[in-house]
């Protein structure tokens, strides 16, 4: 057993040596711009990828902040409103259930956060659909290879590996890592004695 674990550690330490760290910093910028804009992070997913939306909604939206005078992040996750979930899926189909929220909500320059391990999901497919048509941005977390929802995102990072708990816990590693990032960027800021406004460039 002992050897079990420690071959998943070393394949989660390989598949995380092997992330596009220039790619994460450019997560990180485009995150801080819709801050600064004052638009809205929209976050979904399927199983333990929605667990990882609303983790990251949370800590992007409180995480980030040390102050009061810090502008919080706009993030909401869209896998948590059951009753508008089911009523999709019910009067359409549950391919339906994101893109339909985003039809509703999102606006030009809003982010969308689409996570899944495959990149198949059609639910998420759908919902990449329907921001693009919105003019959002489109940010894909992905696994495996990539799927059908590599070339709908703007900016995507896949996790080299085939293990779907491994996916899933470098996405989380991945979220931490930005909220982190983007909590010191702003304590910085405002240790430099800049004063942070919503819409600022």
């Amino acid at each position: 057993m002992y050897n079990d674990i420690q071959q998943y550690w070393h394949e989660l330490m390989f598949a995380m040596q092997e992330m596009p760290f220039p790619v994460l910093n450019q997560f990180a910028e485009l995150l801080l711009d819709c801050q600064k804009r004052n638009s809205t992070i929209f976050l979904l997913g399927n199983g333990g990828s929605a667990a990882t939306a609303s983790h990251f909604a949370c800590d992007l939206t409180k995480g980030t902040r040390t102050r009061d005078d810090i502008p919080a992040f706009r993030a909401i996750t869209l896998n948590e409103n059951v009753a508008l979930m089911t009523a999709w899926a019910n009067d359409t189909t549950y391919e339906r259930i994101f893109a339909e929220q985003l039809s509703a909500l999102v606006r030009p320059h809003d982010v969308v956060i689409l996570i899944s391990v495959s990149g198949n999901s059609p639910n998420i497919l759908a919902a990449a659909v329907a921001a693009r048509r919105s003019d959002a941005l489109v940010i894909a977390l992905t696994g495996q290879s990539g799927g059908s929802l590599m070339p709908l995102a703007d900016l995507a990072i896949c996790v080299p590996t085939q293990s779907i708990e491994q996916v899933e816990d470098a996405h989380l590693i991945i979220a931490h890592s930005l909220c982190v990032v983007l909590r010191k960027r702003l304590d910085d800021v405002i240790k430099e004695g800049k004063v942070l406004t919503y819409g600022e460039a």
